[in-house]
């Protein structure tokens, strides 16, 4: 009697719900009928990846094929993108199950070991690794996509849920946990209790992961500063800030009080929010006398209304107009406009760094393949010590022999993952070699959303305004570390003629690395 076994798998956990995995199973037990194949065993993989070796059923499969080695004549799949989705994966597994005298089947494809079926199974693996790249540029797409349409599309924050798509929004508020999270923040935002005061009361109170756990201090840091409280989506992986479409835990003066308690800086309200697109300053320059973050707001006077910058509350250090403060910020980024000099200094140590760091990719591919030697130098000895020294017996070669082939397969495919993917570095470079020296003008012209991403690029810590002019020591982007003078300069700040960076810093920071 010829010997089968099957493998299915689904690839995520919400396909483990429907039915999937009993119709592709139903389809390879049919197969096997009509071919008269005996069925062995069936492995079923629930939300598991084809892009890596490390499914639970797969290696299980591979075991149970070295183990009943000459029972095990076939390995039936529903189709080939159940198998593998990477075609070195798929060709490298399938060499593994020859060895051991197997032979791959599909129950929806016309693959045999004939030159034509080898031939369409070479196809369909090409394709169903494309099928697997298109894929992860959609689902990248679709993500972005409903991110700027305000969907959260992750895991839900604690104090949400995610919500059913029938519902119309992405998240909705946990009965048990929203009060709870609320309630931290308006404590946090008195300003009379710690960080740790407030995880204590909410520990004590209930508050609890969905897991049972505690909030640790980190993952309750983490909670107090994350937007989505307030009804904002940021993800900077994706480019997106956005309103979502769902309900806030609390109002936005709560929130930008608890930040101000955070940073040392109690005050009787928070800032006001700094997404209007009249005040692109407002909350990112601050006063340097009261150290807090302007606000902005329109005076009516005699001639129509008129935009003001001013300190918030009791200080009254700072009231300017609208376009001198913005004139001067502008100025600023006119005078961080790196000379080409300068631009090639630095795409000489950033690319330094890329090439180090490729350096360390080709270590842990070396790394690999020393370890693909070792076991190879393994099933040498073994064929070794059984042909000419006769130390063994069959029974134990082929045991061990087929252990080996399995571990070396496993390896090589590791080995292949590790390939480093190639970055047009240059490229890259050269667009920020175009985009820097025009910094001020993008400013001028870019919308808020990109305003305050220039903003933040060049002034990470925001800057500071005495009344009379922006503060020159303000911290800046690492792309400028250099342009601060070395010790025993007269002068502490840069030269409008240009900038220049000094390049005994620049070798010497890329020879430490």
């Amino acid at each position: 009697m010829v010997g089968a076994v099957i493998y299915v798998r689904v690839s995520t956990k919400e396909q483990t719900e429907n039915l999937s995995l009993p119709t592709q199973l139903r389809a390879c037990e049919e197969y096997c009928r009509r071919q008269g194949y005996e069925i062995l065993e069936r492995f079923h993989e629930e939300g598991e990846s084809a892009k890596t070796t490390d499914r639970s059923q797969l290696q299980a499969l591979l075991k149970y094929c070295r183990t009943h080695k000459g029972k095990v004549h076939f390995v039936i799949v529903y189709n080939l993108t159940r198998f593998a989705r990477e075609k070195y994966d798929h060709f490298a597994l399938r060499a593994h199950l020859k060895s051991l005298g197997i032979s791959l089947r599909s129950a929806t494809e016309p693959i045999d070991d004939t030159s034509t079926g080898k031939l369409m199974e070479g196809v369909l693996a090409s394709f169903a690794q494309f099928d697997n790249d298109v894929r992860s540029d959609r689902t990248r797409a679709g993500m972005r996509a409903a991110l700027e349409l305000g969907r959260w599309t992750f895991p839900a924050p604690i104090g949400y849920l995610n919500a059913p798509k029938w519902s119309g929004k992405s998240l909705v508020p946990d009965p048990e946990r929203a009060p709870l999270i609320a309630r931290a923040f308006e404590e946090l935002a008195t300003g009379r209790f710690t960080k740790q005061e407030v995880i204590a009361r909410m520990t004590e109170a209930g508050l609890r992961t969905r897991r049972g756990l505690v909030l640790s201090p980190q993952s309750f840091g983490q909670m107090v500063r994350n937007s989505i409280y307030v009804g904002r989506i940021e993800s900077p992986d994706y480019g997106v800030s956005t309103r979502g479409d769902f309900e806030p835990l609390i109002d936005e003066a709560t929130f930008y009080r608890v930040q101000a308690v955070l940073d040392g800086r109690v005050v009787v309200a928070g800032p006001r929010p700094r997404h209007h697109p009249d005040f692109p300053l407002r909350g990112f320059v601050r006063c340097e006398t009261c150290g807090r973050p302007l606000t902005g707001s329109w005076s009516k006077g005699r001639n129509g209304h008129y935009a003001y910058y001013h300190c918030q509350r009791q200080c009254r250090a700072v009231n300017i107009s609208k376009a001198t403060l913005e004139g001067a910020f502008v100025d600023e980024l006119a005078l961080l406009q790196p000379t080409p000099g300068y631009m090639r200094l630095v795409k000489d140590r950033i690319l330094c760094v890329w090439e180090q760091r490729r350096a360390e990719a080709k270590d842990r591919t070396t790394e690999q393949q020393r370890r693909v030697s070792a076991i190879q130098q393994k099933l040498d000895k073994l064929d070794e010590a059984f042909l000419y020294a006769e130390a063994i017996d069959v029974t134990t070669y082929g045991r061990q022999r087929d252990k080996l082939r399995e571990e070396l397969t496993l390896a090589k495919i590791d080995h292949h993952a590790e390939a480093v993917d190639e970055l047009d570095v240059e490229g890259i470079l050269a667009f920020a070699e175009r985009i820097l020296p025009r910094a001020s003008d993008l400013w001028v012209q870019a919308s808020l959303d990109y305003k305050q991403r220039l903003q933040q690029l060049f002034f990470p810590e925001g800057i500071a305004y005495d009344g009379n002019r922006l503060n020159r020591t303000a911290v800046t982007a690492p792309l400028f570390n250099y342009l601060t003078p070395d010790e025993g300069a007269d002068e502490r700040v840069v030269s409008r003629d240009g900038i220049e960076p000094s390049t005994r810093r620049l070798r010497v920071c890329c020879s430490a690395n």
